[in-house]
Parts: C-alpha cells; structure tokens; sequence
C-alpha cells in the first residue's frame, strides 16, 4: 500500500514510522536546568551519525504547542546532556522516567536509580546504565511547537568493566550488554540478544565467486 506523507496527519506519519523502522536505539537522557534540577528521559529517535566529531542525534518532541520538553529546554540552556543506552534489567525504571512529570520532579530518584558523576559535563550519567555518552550541543534544528532535533558531539564514554572483552584493543562484549530496543506501538521493546552472524563480502571475495 502507497502512503502519501502529504495527506497524512503527522500523528498517521509516526504510527506508520515508529511500526516499521525498528527496532530503535533508545537514549536515556539527562540533563539538568540552570538551578542543578535534574531530569531523565528516554527517547527513541537516536542514533549515532559520525566518529570525526564523535556526532549523536536526537529528535526531541513537545509537550504542548510551542513548549519544548525539559530535556530540550535544559540542552538549550546549558548545551550540556549525558545519553545512557537502556540494558533489558532497566527497562522497567527507564519505563518510569517516561512518565510526564512536572519539570520540579526528579525522574531519577522516582525510578530508584542512582547517578554517577561525569568527567566532562556536569549532568551525571545513571549508575545502572552499562553505557554513558557525555555529551555537548553541537547544533539544534529548531522544529515547529518546541521540537528539535539535537545534535550532540560525544565528549566521553564509560562502559561497564565487565562488558570489555578487550580493553586494550577496544573490543566491546556487546551481548552482555544486554541492550533494549523500542519497537511498534505504545510499550513494545526487543533485546539485542538475538544475533546472526553476517560477515561482510569484499569485492574479491565476491568477483571470485562470479
């Protein structure tokens, strides 16, 4: 079935687009406002773009006509965030920092986490999570009614001891990271853990076979 983007509603365009491109990374965002206030959130439209400079990407929605979500709104003030990716044993307390709390409440100590301090930027990373991206506001595409899309270039990284297979050479044991990605629909989630093998043909190998 054919679906013109420019007949649909933008609420039709994301059912459609949130069904199919999955799964998604998620980015478990915090940040903080100018008075140390804390906020976590997750957020799906991430990814990663580039390693020279180390560039993430994330769409931050709105929460009501022209009012940016704390997240967007601490990042444009302060230009500081630390995205921390979700392990299957977080799920249920990511789950909780979803929920639309009023910007004086801290997401993280109503899910139970604790944080860790960062090297360079202040908000602190989530102590649970096996992975942490400190990162600073490289650019903001300002959208219409308080959405983004915030492109924030990866100053640091911490990654759980237990999940270097080989520290000296860089090699991440990415299994027993255990990572959740979001799926379709209103709490659809997958783990990484199911895995196939599909190594990469070089152009000789492949005109050998020809």
């Amino acid at each position: 079935m054919l679906f013109d983007f420019a007949t649909l509603a933008p609420q039709d365009r994301y059912k459609l687009l949130t069904s199919t491109v999955v799964p998604r990374p998620i980015a478990w965002v915090v940040t903080q406002d100018r008075q140390g206030r804390l906020n976590a959130a997750p957020f799906s439209f991430f990814n990663v773009f580039s390693q020279d400079p180390a560039l993430v990407v994330l769409g931050i929605g709105g929460r009501a006509a022209g009012k940016a979500k704390d997240s967007g709104a601490n990042i444009r003030q302060t230009g500081e965030f630390v995205v921390n990716l979700v392990s299957h044993a977080n799920l249920a307390q990511m789950n909780v920092t979803a929920i639309d709390f009023p910007p004086e409440v801290d997401e993280i100590a109503e899910a139970g986490l604790t944080t860790l301090p960062s090297t360079r930027v202040a908000p602190p990373r989530i102590a649970e999570s096996p992975v942490a991206l400190e990162c600073r506001r490289f650019m903001v595409f300002d959208l219409d009614e308080g959405r983004g899309l915030v492109v924030g270039e990866v100053l640091a990284m911490h990654i759980r001891d237990d999940c270097m297979s080989d520290p000296a050479r860089l090699h991440v044991d990415t299994p027993k990271l255990d990572l959740v990605g979001r799926m379709h629909g209103g709490g659809w989630y997958v783990r990484t853990t199911d895995l196939e093998e599909v190594p990469r043909i070089s152009l000789a190998d492949w005109q050998r076979r020809t």
